[in-house]
């Protein structure tokens, strides 16, 4: 057993985020364990770009209100204590509403490699998607 030296927290970059977002690591076990926690907060507007996880991920809201989109043009509102699950493969973007901050922990699994392949990454969310509007 070990305590884990807690991490700095880190500003999300502006290649993956859309907005002032910051996450904290709070699990990066080393293998064989593949869990991977963090708790992000976005800004009001703020959001992720468009992403998908190899193995899903889960979203468990803990402050404010989270809105996640699919490529279909779905937006969902989630509440303090609410999960959203964005099954394998499933392109998605999750971020704050417009009038407040939210806050919440994101979890996944990395893949065999663990070097952050279990993550593609793709473009920016425009403001047209973000408000559920037109998929593109």
């Amino acid at each position: 057993m070990e305590i884990r030296t807690q991490e700095p927290t880190t500003a999300g970059p502006s290649a993956l985020f859309t907005g002032d977002v910051w996450f904290d690591v709070l699990a990066a076990p080393p293998a064989p364990s593949r869990l991977r926690v963090n708790v992000v907060r976005f800004a009001p507007g703020a959001r992720t770009h468009w992403h998908s996880h190899a193995a899903g991920q889960s979203l468990r809201v803990t402050q404010g209100v989270a809105r996640v989109g699919t490529r279909d043009g779905r937006v969902v509102e989630a509440l303090p204590g609410q999960t959203v699950w964005c099954p394998p493969g499933e392109e998605h973007w999750h971020g704050a509403g417009p009038d407040a901050f939210m806050e919440h922990l994101a979890m996944w699994e990395t893949t065999d490699a663990r070097d952050g392949s279990e993550t593609t990454w793709a473009e920016p969310v425009d403001d047209a998607q973000y408000a559920g509007g037109e998929p593109r």
